[in-house]
C-alpha cells in the first residue's frame, strides 16, 4: 500500500503521520502527503516497481517494469487454456483497467466472446488475483455478503501502476491535474481507497447501489465498524453534491456518519453526519473501521 511506498522511498516521517488517527495536519504536511499520493497513482505497489523508482527518482523507470509484468501475465494466459482464451482473458483485464468505478457488462469487457466465456475469464483473472470484485449491496445489511448482488458489481486490479498502464494514461497531462480526484475521471481515486482498504484487512469490498425509476443512487464504498455500516465517498466536490451519501445517511439511520474522501483538509460537519478525510487517510479509515 501508500505507506509501504512511503517507507521504500525514504519517506519514513510521511509514513508515521499516516499511522497516527487521523486529523486536521499543517498545511505544508497535507500538500507533501497529496503529491506523494499523487506519484503513487501513477508508480503503484509493486514492489520492483517502487525499487526501481527509488534506485533512479525516475518515474518513466518504473512504468518500463510496469511494461515487464504485464507482458509477463500475458504470457501466463496460455497457461489457463483449455479453460479461458488468453485473447479474452487479456480483453477483459484491460477492459476491467478502464472501467474502474464503472459497473461490469460483461457483454462490453471483450468483442466477439460470448458472455459466459467472458465471465469465466473475469473469474479466472479474479483467482489469479489480479482483479478484485466489488459487489453491490441493497440494502446495506451486515453481513453485506448475504445481501450482495450476484449481478451488479464493479472491479480494481491488483494495483494502481498497473491500472494506469493498461489505461494508457497521458502521463504528462494527467499527473499534472492539480486535483488528484479529477485523474482519469476520479477512477484512479476509487482504484485507490480500494486497494488501500484491501491493504488494510479489508479482504472483501463493497458499494450501496440503489435503483429506482425516479432516481438511482450509488456510495463508493461502505464499512463496517462495531456492527454498524459506514457509507465512505471518494469525491472531488464540496458537501452540497454528496446527494447519494445524504440519502444513504438519511435512509439509514443507523449509521452513525459517513466519510468523504477528497484533497480538502480534515473537517468535521456534525450537523450532516459528514467527516472529510484527505484520501491518503484511506488506509487509516479501513483500519479503523
Amino acid at each position: 500500500g501508500f505507506i509501504e511506498f512511503l517507507w521504500a522511498t525514504n519517506k519514513s516521517k510521511a509514513a508515521e503521520v499516516l499511522l497516527e488517527p487521523p486529523g486536521k495536519l499543517p498545511e505544508p504536511i497535507h500538500d507533501m502527503l497529496l503529491d506523494e499520493c499523487r506519484s503513487y497513482l501513477f508508480i503503484g505497489g509493486m514492489p520492483e516497481c517502487i525499487k526501481r523508482y527509488s534506485e533512479t527518482g525516475r518515474m518513466q523507470d518504473a512504468f518500463e517494469v510496469q511494461s515487464d509484468l504485464i507482458h509477463t501475465f500475458r504470457q501466463d494466459f496460455a497457461k489457463y487454456a483449455p479453460l479461458a482464451d488468453k485473447r479474452c482473458l487479456n480483453a477483459v483485464l484491460t477492459s476491467a483497467a478502464r472501467n474502474v468505478g464503472n459497473q461490469i457488462k460483461y457483454a462490453r469487457m471483450a468483442d466477439g466472446f460470448s458472455n459466459p466465456t467472458i465471465k469465466k475469464a473475469f473469474e479466472l483473472l479474479e483467482l489469479a488475483q489480479l482483479i478484485h470484485k466489488v459487489s453491490s449491496v441493497n440494502p446495506p445489511v451486515i453481513p453485506f455478503g448475504a445481501s450482495a448482488s450476484e449481478r451488479r458489481f464493479k472491479a480494481l486490479l491488483a494495483d494502481i501502476g498497473l491500472m494506469q498502464h493498461l489505461c494508457n494514461l497521458p502521463v504528462h497531462i494527467e499527473f499534472n491535474k492539480r486535483n488528484l480526484l479529477s485523474i482519469y475521471e476520479g477512477a484512479m481515486a476509487e482504484q485507490f481507497v480500494g486497494q488501500e482498504f484491501l491493504a488494510a484487512g479489508r479482504t472483501e469490498l463493497y458499494y450501496w447501489a440503489r435503483e429506482a425509476k425516479s432516481s438511482t443512487a450509488e456510495v463508493d464504498y461502505i464499512l463496517t465498524r462495531e456492527g454498524q455500516t459506514v457509507p465512505v465517498e471518494v469525491k472531488s466536490g464540496s458537501s452540497g453534491k454528496l446527494k447519494s451519501l445524504h440519502m444513504f445517511l438519511d435512509q439509514y439511520r443507523d449509521s452513525p456518519l459517513g466519510y468523504v474522501l477528497s484533497c480538502a483538509p480534515y473537517a468535521e460537519l456534525p450537523g450532516q453526519k459528514l467527516i472529510f478525510l484527505p484520501v491518503y487517510y484511506a488506509y487509516a479509515l479501513a483500519l479503523g473501521s
